[in-house]
């Protein structure tokens, strides 16, 4: 396939905090410094995650660096509701983009990052009750303050992402795509991204559960991204980047892991030039059928 200029891999933290290996400031500052040293400076988080916990826990590496602060580009996510200890008032799991929870989230990322600003905010679920004129106005309050740099979403619909860049540009698509998870390749997400300049950026970029969970769908990906690692001298892991890679719209692979090793490895599977048919063996393996 054609040689592009690629996407780096963005550091995905969300099992950075209590949902993973629970880092000490000290394991924080080290693990950002290694991905910083090796040019993968986005860092991608929730304000959920970790029950609410890991934004503050990657700030306290943050705290007083404003060089570390200004290396790195931080992306982060509202909208969700969380039933959890540490916030009572949640009576059930809920989507909330008002305009009142957009800026709450905002500042409370803020203050758990010890920043002035967020480089990419994104709103995490569609809310059924969304008012996209009012989530517009809001975003554009907060990019002219300066609180926000850039605006974006996660796992919407393209009429959802079509209604809302009518008043305010998304210039982010987060979504799941993967071997094992190929709607946004047929569905219009990547059409929609690539009309529009947004970018499109992949949770669970190497399978969500493939190396964890047995079936037949699984196996015969596993297997043909085998025989290609090894025609590719590479692990499988950069042959399932590989695939994500091929696409002429430039595809961002969030890499969700703690370990360092990993980051590394990922990050070189941008030198992986998977060749047409080769993609279509893993795309072939991963619906169970030749193309028609």
């Amino acid at each position: 396939m054609e040689n592009r200029i690629k996407h780096n891999p963005i550091v995905g933290c969300m099992r950075w905090g209590v949902w993973g290996e629970n880092f000490t400031t000290q394991q924080y500052n080290t693990i950002i410094n290694q991905c910083l040293e090796i040019g993968l400076n986005v860092f991608d988080h929730a304000d959920i995650y970790g029950h609410y916990t890991t934004e503050a826990d990657f700030g306290n590496a943050l705290k007083g660096n404003s060089s570390l602060r200004n290396k790195m580009s931080i992306i982060t996510k509202c909208g969700i509701n969380m039933l959890t200890q540490s916030r009572p008032h949640h009576n059930i799991k809920s989507y909330d983009a008002s305009s009142g929870h957009i800026i709450k989230s905002v500042e409370q990322s803020l203050q758990n990052f010890h920043t002035d600003y967020i480089d990419t905010l994104l709103i995490h679920r569609p809310d059924i009750l969304m008012n996209v004129e009012v989530v517009a106005e809001t975003i554009t309050s907060l990019k002219k303050s300066g609180k926000v740099k850039s605006f974006g979403v996660s796992n919407f619909t393209t009429g959802q992402v079509a209604l809302l860049n009518k008043y305010i540009p998304v210039e982010y698509h987060q979504v799941e795509i993967s071997a094992t998870r190929l709607n946004a390749f047929d569905d219009g997400v990547l059409d929609q991204c690539h009309m529009e300049k947004i970018v499109a950026q992949s949770w669970s970029p190497m399978g969500n559960v493939l190396f964890t969970e047995q079936n037949e769908k699984h196996a015969r990906i596993l297997t043909t991204s085998a025989k290609l690692a090894e025609e590719y001298n590479c692990s499988v892991n950069q042959i399932l980047l590989a695939f994500l890679y091929a696409h002429p719209i430039n595809i961002a692979p969030i890499i969700g892991t703690s370990k360092f090793e990993r980051i590394q490895e990922a990050n070189s599977a941008m030198n992986i030039e998977l060749k047409r048919e080769d993609f279509y063996k893993i795309w072939c393996a991963s619906t169970g059928k030749e193309v028609a």
